[in-house]
């Protein structure tokens, strides 16, 4: 069984407040986005930045349907090439998933708060975030968009309307 995948278009677009050992961080900044160990990708590296990094990079990524969260980690390259996490956050997927409030395709831009590794709070990451709507081949379009389900409501009138009915059961006969 294949599994089922969706695009995610995450922008990384800056830190805030960014400290390594108590102190603010002078250069050397890049962001990672994980979905899981093989699945990562990370923007270019900050040189300037110091505790407030810009990177304004965009990432897509694909999502496995069962994925929950996307792991944000800020790093700092040290003198010797090696890096170190400065912070990391986990974004849920329900924050875009565009299931209840927002529809698929709906540009986000979200902020969170950055843990060390002992949990304490070490700065923001900001990112925008969209889910992209999937498409397929189709004998008679190569880009329709894939259905997202069966369509609600009902023609009304004769017109042929796909917003949604809504409506409160009403029991006839019924004395309080």
């Amino acid at each position: 069984m294949a599994t089922l995948l969706r695009s995610l278009e995450i922008t990384v677009l800056s830190a805030e407040n960014l400290q390594k050992d108590g102190k603010s961080i002078k250069k050397n900044t890049f962001a990672v986005v994980k979905i899981d160990p093989f699945n990562c990708h990370s923007t270019k590296i900050d040189k300037e930045g110091g505790s407030y990094p810009s990177w304004n990079d965009k990432l897509v990524m694909e999502l496995p349907m069962h994925e929950r969260f996307v792991t944000l980690e800020v790093h700092c390259k040290n003198s010797n090439n090696s890096s170190r996490i400065i912070g990391t956050a986990r974004m849920p997927i329900s924050d875009i998933s565009g299931e209840y409030y927002t529809p698929l395709d709906y540009l986000h831009f979200l902020s969170y708060r950055l843990r060390d590794d002992k949990g304490e709070r070490n700065g923001i990451i900001n990112v925008s975030v969209r889910a992209k709507v999937p498409e397929f081949n189709h004998a008679c379009s190569k880009t329709a968009s894939l259905s997202l389900g069966p369509r609600l409501g009902l023609p009304i009138g004769g017109y042929i309307n796909h917003g949604v009915v809504t409506g409160v059961p009403v029991r006839r006969g019924y004395r309080a």
